[in-house]
């Protein structure tokens, strides 16, 4: 990350010259092909049928941020919505109108209105009920699925809920809060026989699907570390996780309480720029983003306890209202997950895609151990999530094999083979042959300075493969960044030259995005693979993150929480994991959560 210009064209031009010109040409017909249908990539690309016939009758429970993204995945040839459900007007408003807060909210959330092609609200609510109370939704006979995007703390009982409610789930990452609701989770599925995905959207990202075949196909080599990082410039005043509080919030300055209503404010700016200006397009739009700020303003109306929601004294005698705990879930410990499971997660399930792409089963990897550090750095006592994680994981190299006496610190650096160092007595000729052999991966997650961005740098002995932002792809040869390289097809599949190639043919720069359009990241897709799923029922079809995916996943990320809460309690951060954290049918878990069902 971090590169030049100059740079990041070499690498965008080696990335497109490795996939070939057959598999550029087929990149940008499914393109093509999307924009005319309406459809995602996903059919042609990952092979499900490019429409399901009856659109499958889904509900949405939560329409707030990330649930506006998945209405602007929705694909009405796979679902149709015909119920939503959230507590916040201001919520609910934005799902049928979309985003108007800035260009970019309004592309990513662009509202059912616009999805459907219906005119007006009231249109729209004629083919959409819209329930206050999940449980009130899930009795709706007409509903087949629901897609879920709450508070991290509702995912597990409101997906268990709607399956013994007979409905098919989709609920937002991360699976669960804990672990052992992960593992209730599956339980209920299976013994309901329907299907539950979690969105870890990188698992229909056709980005990251190529670089897992050029992994495949030996153009990195052996690969052996991977850097990922998620930074972010939020700083105390100016954190995106921190949003304005309707009513209003008070603080303390020069021994001063005082009170700012940002909601309240914004509002009554855009009402006085509406009231002067006389440019009709500008007047439409003043007019949607008023609608929008009063919508937020009126969720004052609302009592966040009547759902669940608590008042909790904070470390400086503050209290913490439970209106602050419903709009800043993810600060909160009870609610939220932290910078692991909102951000780390997506990264860490990006890594074991590639690091089992390298296994001969394919099967997902899950690591050895983790050894991991954060903290509240830079913020105040506004929050318990930490602002700063740090995390060293050791995977399973592909020719891992657990010592066969059980001796687990065998695999954790306990034995000279593990450094490189032969071992006659097990017949080992060398580092490369080593049973032991191990990835690593290291991640950090920061606050106060956006350097750098986020993405993945996968390393292998023959290259380097840089992901940034899920939107670019970039290869280079060796050690270098400024290298243009030549991939000729060999017995094994393609390779990169070890001779420096010229300046890479038109052809090579097909995967621009201003020749097949911006970039999925794979919501769209994973929506309609669900959709898909369910209309053709068979054991072989299931959404890729089911639940034994998701499990390993919320395993990863909720473990690097236990092992940062043991480093800060002075008991160090390292912890082995256990194999048995990942089966949905054992108990065990790493942070100490039972299972709560009978």
């Amino acid at each position: 990350m971090n590169l030049t210009p100059e740079e990041r064209q070499i690498g965008r031009d080696n990335y497109y010259e490795a996939l070939g010109v057959s598999r550029r040409d087929f990149l940008k017909g499914t393109v093509a092909a999307g924009v005319t249908s309406g459809a995602g990539l996903g059919a042609m690309y990952f092979g499900y049928g490019p429409r399901v016939g009856d659109p499958v009758r889904v509900g949405i429970i939560g329409t707030g941020d990330e649930g506006g993204v998945l209405i602007g995945g929705l694909t009405p040839d796979y679902v149709q919505v015909a119920a939503i459900c959230d507590i916040r007007p201001y919520n609910i408003h934005r799902a049928f109108h979309g985003d108007w807060s800035s260009p970019v909210a309004q592309e990513a959330r662009p509202g059912l209105m616009a999805k459907y092609g219906w005119k007006t609200e009231d249109e729209a609510r004629k083919h959409i009920q819209v329930y206050e109370r999940y449980e009130e939704l899930l009795k709706d006979s007409r509903l087949e699925g629901v897609i879920i995007a709450l508070p991290l703390h509702l995912h597990a009982p409101v997906a268990i809920a709607a399956l013994r409610a007979g409905k098919h789930v989709l609920t937002e990452k991360l699976m669960a809060h804990d672990v052992a609701q992960c593992k209730e989770m599956g339980r209920v599925a299976r013994s309901t026989g329907l299907l539950l995905a979690t969105g870890h959207q990188r698992h229909y990202s056709v980005l990251y699907d190529n670089a897992v075949n050029l992994l495949q196909w030996g153009l990195l080599g052996q690969l052996h570390f991977i850097r990922a990082q998620w930074h972010r410039g939020n700083l105390p005043g100016a954190d995106s996780w921190k949003q304005p509080l309707p009513g209003g919030e008070s603080y303390i300055e020069g021994g001063k309480t005082k009170k700012v209503d940002r909601i309240a404010d914004e509002l009554k700016r855009f009402q006085e720029a509406l009231g002067k200006e006389k440019d009709p397009a500008n007047v439409a739009l003043l007019e949607k983003k008023v609608a929008q700020w009063k919508a937020w303003n009126d969720d004052r109306k609302l009592n966040p306890a009547d759902y669940g929601y608590e008042d909790i004294t904070l470390a400086d005698s503050r209290i913490r209202t439970a209106m602050e705990e419903l709009c800043r879930w993810r600060l909160w410990n009870r609610t939220g997950g932290g910078l692991m499971a909102e951000l780390g997660s997506h990264q860490l399930d990006a890594a074991s895609i590639f690091i089992s792409a390298m296994r001969k089963d394919h099967q997902k990897v899950k690591p050895l151990s983790v050894h991991a550090v954060g903290g509240r750095h830079i913020f105040p006592l506004d929050r318990e999530a930490e602002d700063h994680v740090y995390c060293i994981f050791e995977f399973p190299g592909p020719a891992y094999e657990a010592p066969a006496d059980g001796n687990v610190k065998a695999a954790f650096g306990y034995h000279d083979q593990v450094m490189g160092v032969p071992d006659p007595q097990r017949g080992i000729p060398g580092y490369a042959e080593d049973p032991l052999k191990r990835v690593v991966v290291t991640y950090s997650s920061i606050n106060g300075n956006g350097f750098g961005g986020y993405g993945e740098v996968v390393m292998g002995t023959k290259g380097t493969l840089i992901l940034e932002r899920e939107q670019e792809v970039m290869l280079y040869k060796d050690s270098g960044s400024s290298t243009r390289v030549q991939v000729k097809e060999g017995k094994g599949g393609p390779t990169m030259d070890t001779q420096e190639s010229g300046p890479p043919s038109g052809a090579a720069a097909m995967g621009k995005a201003a020749d097949t359009g911006p970039v999925s990241r794979g919501y769209t897709e994973e929506i309609e693979h669900w959709a898909w799923c369910i209309r053709n029922p068979a054991p072989e079809n299931r959404p890729r993150c089911h639940p034994e995916v998701a499990l390993a996943d919320a395993v990863i990320a909720l473990t690097s929480n236990v092992a940062i809460k043991n480093a800060n309690q002075g008991k160090g951060g390292h912890v082995l994991y256990d194999p048995d954290w990942f089966k949905i049918d054992s108990d065990k878990t790493p942070d100490g959560s039972k299972p709560r069902l009978a």
